[in-house]
């Protein structure tokens, strides 16, 4: 065979080995790039730091993505942490997610509450549904500024429970179907157990039983569209435990998480800004050395 054409070979096949396992190398890189910083960020607050970040993240060769959300398989690895922590040891759970099945939250947020040293939800940008009741377990909520969290309301399939529930105001029984009369009669349910849930959790957190109905009233029986967002000072207002204090290696180990490769949307450049004639010609500010 040609020697050239044997090279020529050799190369392919060397190319195409490489794109097979550069994503399974790169993905590595990152999660050490992770492991350190998260051992850093305990070190430094002396506790124990957990993670349920869910982005849409890349996955496999073919560079197919998935939305991600709160599952049984996070509470199984959540409900592990936390069994491992001693007890007296503080919990940092850094989270970040649209929320995800009810169940497993719910089997969080009672690991979390239970935890006999002080647990601290941080939230560097939303944390919505399941998210927020797990934030509820916390001793502290620690936001952003512009962070938000968002109703903890039921719902069935696609559809908010509490307005579910409404059918029956404007209309007879007679005139509503039969499979609608069960999805009420599973939504009033829904409803009374979230309400009753989310006092309970709130009172063992050591809130008291007018503040934890107060709190439940506005976030588990549909006031709101499920996605409406509760930002800090509303969260204050209501009486909830947040700060703003979010360490700057959250923001950091956030960047760890990144979204699927692509033309980017936004793009800015992460130096302080100087005025037009202190940097270069192009009135474009220069970091100062």
């Amino acid at each position: 065979m040609d020697p050239y054409g044997m090279f020529i070979s050799e190369l392919f096949w060397l190319i195409f080995l490489l794109l097979l396992l550069m994503p399974m190398i790169q993905a590595r890189t990152l999660e050490w790039s992770r492991e350190r910083l998260i051992r850093a960020i305990e070190e430094k607050r002396k506790s124990r730091v957990i993670t349920l970040i869910h982005r849409q993240e890349t996955r496999s060769i073919l560079g197919l993505f998935m939305m991600r959300f709160i599952t049984i398989e996070d509470s199984e690895q959540i409900l592990r942490a936390i069994r491992m922590t001693p007890k007296d040891m503080p919990i940092d759970l850094i989270i970040h997610t649209p929320g995800g099945i009810a169940l497993a939250a719910t089997q969080i947020a009672n690991a979390l509450a239970d935890h006999q040293a002080e647990v601290r939800v941080i939230v560097p940008h939303y944390a919505m549904s399941g998210g927020t009741l797990i934030a509820l377990a916390a001793d502290k909520i620690i936001m952003d500024e512009h962070a938000v969290l968002g109703p903890v309301d039921p719902q069935l399939g696609q559809e908010p429970a509490a307005s579910l529930v409404k059918i029956k105001k404007l209309k007879q029984p007679k005139d509503i179907e039969d499979s609608t009369l069960v999805k009420i009669d599973v939504s009033e349910k829904a409803l009374r157990q979230m309400y009753d849930y989310v006092i309970g959790l709130l009172k063992k957190k050591g809130y008291s039983e007018e503040q934890a109905k107060k709190i439940a009233e506005e976030l588990a029986l549909g006031k709101w569209t499920h996605d409406y967002p509760f930002t800090v000072p509303f969260l204050k207002k209501l009486g909830l435990k947040v700060s703003t204090d979010v360490p700057e290696e959250v923001y950091a180990l956030m960047d760890l998480y990144p979204q699927p490769q692509g033309t980017p949307s936004v793009q800015y450049i992460p130096v302080p800004y100087q005025k037009p004639g202190t940097g270069n010609s192009a009135g474009i500010g220069i970091p100062k050395k």
